[in-house]
């Protein structure tokens, strides 16, 4: 139904309020934290006081209510929220006005909101009208029971009377944030060019007008469907503070066991709305390998190509990155960046590895056999051949891993091998551009 509706309202406030700060706090996964200092005006005694303007997807049960003076005893969300079909609904056997395409204005009780309209009119004939030909609907009131924004109606006990500070603290689900990072390579990979952003996604149902936003990294235990969080729990480290980005960016520190991103400046989130924010300033990241590792599907095997690099100072980084998507590009033939691949990263703390894997090589192959397969009273004997061709035009190392099982002994193998674990071995072999290597290795296994 295209319809415009028309509501009069008429109805007193219970109190005014206006923001004086709002602070926002971000968690990775469906989970926000509103913290609110709002001057409200309150009555004497115990008396009903709404607050509105509350997130549609708030958590009532993680309210945290404080102010001198004021007592909450009782509270209620209300989210019965107005729309057509239920105005429609509320006025079933009520009088309403309508007018239709072409300008007609029709009038009577409504007796039917589901399906197409039907009114009783004046002179008791029935009338129905086609929800796709209505253009307005006049309703003289607002029923009881809805409401146009999600309520929070407290029952307060006040000592005295007038306007004063109250902080309320609440979880709403629907907001999440994610770490996006831009790489650019140099032409032999050795370097990279890192530029790190925030993406704040907000559909909580309400805006945040001039927050002040903080992010929390890390893997916070959240119960199902409870969510109850203490938000009043204070961090006692003395944390490092950081500088991620240029003045009014983010600072980070450590809290508790996860890290907190906080933006220098305020900035407003809007609903349905993706923010994107600056981590920190481009990074220069030197001294990246290149490692190119075998993947088998069936005898056919393809190198899976990755760029490493730790964050450290040295690397222009040496600070806690959330996890997050990393796109990766590089220098085509015409000077223009081309898009070689992306990875996913995990929440990756200081002086720890950070890799990205970028795709598979083209022009570099693998097959790989069971030559024989010969039982040893109840032991098995295998030997593998695994043949390497590197098609590019420079040399490369190829890492070889092989999975055992059981108790194994290697009996026999060319080339250097080395036990990485208790079920993985590994070859890394260099090739010359156009060679084929042939590794063979024969295992015993006793079951």
């Amino acid at each position: 139904m295209r319809a415009v509706i028309t509501v009069l309202v008429a109805a007193a406030c219970l109190f005014t309020s206006v923001h004086a700060e709002i602070a926002v706090t971000v968690y990775n996964e469906d989970l926000g934290l509103i913290r609110e200092i709002r001057e409200i005006d309150f009555p004497k005694g115990t008396d009903e006081v709404r607050f509105t303007d509350v997130a549609a997807r708030i958590i009532p049960t993680s309210v945290h209510f404080n102010s001198s003076g004021a007592e909450l005893l009782e509270q209620n969300y209300e989210y019965d929220l107005m729309d057509s079909d239920k105005l429609l609904s509320k006025y079933v056997d009520r009088r309403v006005e309508l007018v239709t395409e072409g300008d007609e204005f029709f009038a009577g009780t409504l007796l039917s909101a589901f399906g197409d309209i039907v009114l009783s009119e004046k002179d008791g004939s029935i009338r129905t009208l086609s929800r796709e030909k209505i253009i307005n609907i006049h309703f003289p009131d607002l029923p009881e029971g809805l409401i146009t924004r999600p309520t929070l109606v407290w029952l307060v006990k006040s000592g005295k009377a007038g306007r004063r500070n109250a902080e309320i603290s609440y979880l709403t689900s629907g907001m999440s944030w994610e770490s996006e990072y831009v790489a650019v390579t140099d032409e032999k990979d050795e370097n990279i060019e890192l530029t790190g952003w925030v993406n704040i996604t907000n559909h909580s149902g309400a805006t945040y007008e001039n927050a002040r936003i903080k992010l929390i990294a890390g893997d916070v235990q959240v119960i199902q469907q409870t969510r109850r969080r203490d938000k009043r729990r204070r961090s006692r480290e003395t944390a490092t503070v950081m500088a991620l980005s240029a003045e009014g960016g983010f600072v980070e520190q450590a809290f508790y066991e996860y890290h907190l991103y906080t933006l220098q400046r305020p900035s407003t989130i809007r609903e349905n709305q993706i923010k994107q924010i600056a981590l920190f300033p481009t990074a220069s990241v030197t001294s990246v390998e290149k490692e190119y590792r075998m993947e088998w599907s069936g005898e056919k095997g393809k190198a899976r190509v990755t760029l490493i690099f730790i964050n450290t100072e040295k690397n222009d980084l040496g600070i806690p990155l959330p996890k997050g998507k990393i796109r990766v590009y590089k220098e085509g033939p015409d000077g223009g960046l081309e898009f070689i691949g992306e990875d996913k990263i995990d929440h990756t703390p200081r002086h720890e590895k950070v890799k990205i894997s970028t795709g598979k090589a083209f022009d570099i192959v693998g097959e790989r056999l069971m030559k024989e397969k010969i039982k040893r009273g109840n032991d098995w004997e295998y030997e593998y051949e695994i043949k390497l061709r590197n098609r590019k035009e420079e040399k490369i190392e190829v890492i070889v891993p092989e999975t055992v099982r059981g108790d194994w002994t290697i009996l026999e193998a060319t080339d250097g091998w080395e036990k990485i674990s208790a079920n993985l071995i590994e070859w890394r072999i260099e090739l010359k551009p156009d060679e084929e290597r042939i590794v063979t290795y024969r295992v015993l296994i006793k079951y």
